[in-house]
């Protein structure tokens, strides 16, 4: 399969990890929660985990590649304060200050 387009996430966190099984069929996520999220990539899509926080959905597609990046990105969307979570490599999150102690 000839890949043509490309989205690549980075995941911000400690302890948030990735890992791509079954020659790029299951990507697994490690986010926070109490459990393992697991997601199975459709057939026109392929993932790859460069390293452990970041991971590349490829394909021939854009449309399901740039769907299945988007429904990753979901599972824990960036927070503007901390600036954890699942973004793109070329996002730019503001961050916002917080409360104010006096």
């Amino acid at each position: 399969m000839e890949s043509k387009f490309f989205r690549f996430l980075k995941i911000v966190g400690v302890g948030y990890k990735a890992r791509a099984e079954a020659e790029g069929r299951l990507l697994f996520l490690k986010l926070g929660y109490s459990h393992e999220v697991e997601l199975t990539v459709p057939p026109a899509v392929r993932v790859f985990c460069f390293k452990n926080n970041v991971v590349c959905c490829t394909g021939i597609d854009k449309g399901r590649v740039h769907q299945f990046a988007a429904s990753v990105r979901s599972c824990k969307p960036p927070e503007v304060y901390k600036g954890k979570g699942i973004m793109y490599i070329d996002e730019v999150i503001k961050k916002k200050q917080g409360k104010k102690s006096k």
